[in-house]
């Protein structure tokens, strides 16, 4: 990743002289902002109900008026405001509720993408949970439908390429874990766009080993392994998720900088951490930005990207995340570029698309940054 030097103001260009004055600062925020809503982008953890805007949870909270969810979108914003993760947790159980037939559905994915495609997200591994609506009743082939119309539609019309993780709501214990790893192995219904094999949800009280007999089902039928770890427990869950799980990438690590010998592993090993600064500050697993150990991760060689969680639900997009990165990480355009690219190399989309993704950021950087 390539980071500006301490005495270079975030935003400039190399070379130019040291800014002056507030007016020019507010100039060049624009111009870094600017630059990062244009950026191609590649985004690894972004979850499918929790990308839901609140537009169409307002929608289909209308459409089903026995959910405690609101109607109206401006009091979302209350709604979705979390006193601690348990908390988070409950929210976000009330909106997948709202999911509740394939036609909620297939408009829930596809109005995902078009706010991806908006932010120029050209690919997406977007995390899922069947469990959470083939136990509410949708037919789980209605439901693979869904998606895999919904992908084939947003690719086509949108632009943006889409995969799917399967993950397991840990918090729903072995049960969910088992119907999980079948649909996500079952030559019948494994939907052609599933690339990954996760595990959310809450991490106290929910031990990572416990799930090892499904990772290693979900791997050998050719899955790659990305669960969450060390996001509200300690660094000990990360190297649970990589010794147990197999993980190739980890959701959060957060607490991984308590831990400089898994820093040192996590960096040796490419293992890539998908650091999402604004949920870890809405979920309460961090206090502030300004303590956020992304600093720490980048100092240490690991392989950071940036991603979003649960967008709406926290007031932030991926364009947002990637300022708030810059501002944390002190990045001019070239830095923000390396960033996106990081990405681009974590993800799981092929050779050939990897070389044409990272190809079309490096153009854009180049092309923005020409005298």
């Amino acid at each position: 990743m390539t980071r500006v030097p301490p005495t270079t103001v975030p935003g400039r260009r190399s070379g130019e002289e040291p800014l002056t004055d507030q007016h020019t600062a507010r100039e060049d925020a624009r111009d870094l902002h600017a630059f990062i809503a244009g950026m191609p982008k590649a985004e690894l953890h972004v979850h499918h109900v929790g990308s839901a805007s609140p537009r169409i949870v307002s929608a289909l909270a209308a459409r089903h008026p026995d959910s405690s969810v609101p109607t109206d979108p401006e009091a979302l914003a209350d709604y979705f405001t979390f006193t601690d993760f348990a908390h988070f947790i409950q929210v976000y159980l009330s909106v997948v509720d709202l999911i509740r037939t394939p036609e909620d559905v297939r408009l829930l994915t596809y109005e995902v993408a078009r706010d991806m495609a908006r932010q120029q997200v050209r690919y997406a591994e977007l995390t899922i949970t069947p469990w959470s609506s083939t136990r509410r009743g949708i037919d789980e082939g209605a439901f693979m439908e869904a998606i895999e119309d919904a992908r084939k539609a947003a690719e086509a019309e949108l632009g943006v390429v889409l995969r799917w993780c399967f993950d397991i709501p840990g918090e729903a214990g072995l049960e969910a874990a088992e119907e999980t790893v079948r649909l996500a192995t079952d030559d019948r219904l494994r939907p052609e766009g599933l690339v990954s094999f996760g595990l959310g949800g809450p991490e106290i009280g929910v031990p990572r080993p416990q799930f090892k007999p499904y990772f290693d089902r979900a791997i050998a039928a050719g899955l790659r392994s990305v669960p969450h770890a060390g996001e509200t427990t300690g660094p000990e869950t990360v190297w649970d998720a990589l010794n147990d799980l197999r993980a190739e990438r980890i959701g959060h690590g957060t607490t991984s900088a308590q831990d400089p010998e898994l820093l040192t592993h996590l960096a040796e090993h490419r293992i890539a951490l998908e650091v999402c600064p604004t949920s870890n500050i809405a979920t309460r697993a961090v206090r502030t930005l300004d303590e956020h150990p992304i600093k720490d991760f980048v100092r240490a060689g690991v392989l950071v990207t940036i991603n979003s969680d649960d967008p709406p639900m926290f007031g932030t997009d991926l364009n947002n995340e990637y300022a708030v990165a810059a501002r944390l990480l002190d990045l001019d355009e070239q830095g923000l570029a390396a960033l996106a690219r990081n990405a681009v190399e974590a993800s799981f989309l092929d050779e050939p698309g990897k070389a044409k993704l990272a190809a079309e950021i490096d153009t854009y950087a180049s092309t923005w940054l020409a005298p």
